[in-house]
Order: structure tokens, then sequence, then C-alpha cells
């Protein structure tokens, strides 16, 4: 038999005058004056499919400390003149720290994980245990602050802890069938999603964090270290480090105001540029700046 993955759909052209159509069916367009536009309907002259912002999290994580350490480790080493002992340790740096990086991202994500699981043990153990007076307050201070009423609020509760308790058993009507269907359509994970702020980290997440954050950091610390490949001495290397450094900071910064939406025109993605190439700048110039203090000292 076919597993339930989808919900059921209802033909508007087959239902009856009159009837009650599912709220998935609805749509008041056109009707009762109603000038305004159903939202399957609307077209968004913005074409753009922005990226999971996780991943452009990650993504900058791993080429902001990129372009940044390897960028100084590579400046401090260029006072000893030879580009050839700067790519070694510059080489040397950018295989440890890609390392170091994903396998901190893997960290990170396995203890949300663990902490969503946590939460969601403590919590479906609570609602187990309180009372539907607790609930109901529990949701209307969730609802409340949006407008909601206590009635409605109520309402809601009894829904959820409907479609939870009788997950096991089957649903009753199709719309409970429609949201016994959802995981995030029960009492618990309400709680979890909007009361606690929490969302299920997925399996694959800590894996796929640590391989976008080591390939990042290993993507953005090759590039100050390219014009050393070429480059001989290193003093010279270092000012071609600099302005590609710059350069990418640049494209870069309009490329994440792009992908994440924070830039809609050209202007919006030059102030993406800049701020990132100030940000990753600033932190450059000061990871030099210590570099060379401490070189002087005697």
């Amino acid at each position: 038999s076919n597993s339930f993955s989808e919900p059921p759909a209802w033909s508007l052209e087959s239902a009856n005058p009159g009837a009650q159509l599912p709220l998935q069916t609805r749509c008041s367009s056109g009707r009762h004056g109603q000038d305004r536009t159903c939202s399957i309907d609307l077209q968004d002259e913005d074409k753009r499919t922005l990226v999971d912002p996780e991943i452009v999290r990650d993504v900058i994580i791993g080429l902001s400390d990129g372009l940044t350490v390897p960028f100084a480790l590579t400046a401090g080493l260029s006072s000893l003149g030879e580009s050839r002992l700067v790519v070694l340790g510059g080489m040397a740096e950018l295989i440890a720290g890609a390392i170091s990086m994903g396998i901190g991202g893997f960290l990170a994500c396995q203890a949300e994980r663990d902490h969503y699981q946590f939460s969601k043990r403590r919590i479906s153990a609570r609602v187990q245990r309180s009372c539907d007076d607790e609930i109901e307050r529990e949701i209307y201070a969730i609802l409340g602050p949006a407008g909601v009423d206590g009635h409605t609020a109520q309402a809601v509760t009894n829904s959820l802890r409907a479609v939870e308790s009788e997950r096991s058993e089957g649903p009753v009507d199709e719309e409970r069938q429609q949201l016994s269907w959802k995981d995030d359509a029960r009492l618990t994970a309400f709680l979890l999603k909007f009361g606690e702020g929490l969302k299920e980290i997925p399996t694959e997440r800590p894996y796929l964090s640590a391989i976008t954050i080591g390939l990042g950091y290993l993507v953005g610390g090759i590039i100050p270290l390219i014009p050393y490949f070429f480059v001989s001495r290193a003093h010279v290397a270092l000012l071609y480090s600099c302005v590609l450094t710059g350069a990418v900071l640049l494209v870069f910064g309009a490329v994440k105001a792009r992908v994440t939406g924070a830039g809609n025109d050209m202007a919006g993605y030059v102030r993406g540029a800049v701020s990132t190439l100030t940000v990753g700048g600033t932190a450059a110039a000061a990871a030099y700046g210590i570099v060379a203090f401490f070189e002087r000292k005697p």
C-alpha cells in the first residue's frame, strides 16, 4: 500500500454547490466585491531563489576566516623575504585550519541537535502530565501577543492535542488527516517551535555544515596565497595579495547580498560589497598589525 506522504486534493469543479470546502482550496478573490488576488496566482517581480540561510552562514564563516587568518599569516611571513617559505607555512596553516573549522561546525550542529532532542523529550513529557488549562495558558501566551483571543487559542489547543493523542489511532476526518501527516502539526512540536524557538536539526546537517565550512575556509584561504606561487619576492607578492584579497571581498559581499536577499538593486549590492570589504579588511589589517607588532619587538 502507498504510504501517506501527501495530503488529499479536492476538485473544485466536482464540489457540490454550497458544500463546505477544505481551507486549502478556498479562495475569496472576486467574491463579495473583493479585488485581491490569491497568493498562488501572485507573480513576484523578483525571480530569485534564495539560498538556505544556514548554508550561507556556514559559507560566510568559512570564507571570512579563510580570507583573514591565512592573509595575516602570509603577511607576517613575508618579512622572511622568500615566497617559498610563505607558501609552505600558509599551506600548512590552511589544511590545519580547514580541518579545525570543519570539526567545529560539526560539533556545533551536533550540540544543537542534542539540545533539540532533550527539549523535545522534556516538553513531550510535560504535555502528557499537564492539565488542559495549563496547556491553554501556554498556547495563549504564544498566540496572544499576535492578536489571537483566548477562545481561538483554546480551539487551537484542543485541535493540536487531539492530533497528538490520535496520531497512533488514526485520523477521523480529512482536515485532521492532513494535520496528522505533518510532524510539525502536533502540540509538542508547536511548543518547541513557537514557544522555545527551536527547530529540528536534520541528521545530515552536521556533516553538511562541516563540509561547507571546511571547503569555504580552503577556498578563502588559498586566495591570499596565489600571488606567492608566481612571485618569488615575498614583499612584492604581499602587495598583489592585498589587492586580490580586497577584490575577492568586494565580489563576495555583492554575491552575499544577492543570494540572501539583502540587496535588491545595484545600490544594495554595492552596500553589501563595501560592508564586507570593510569588515574583512579591518580584521585582516588588525591581524597583520598584531603580527607586525610582535615581529618588531626585540
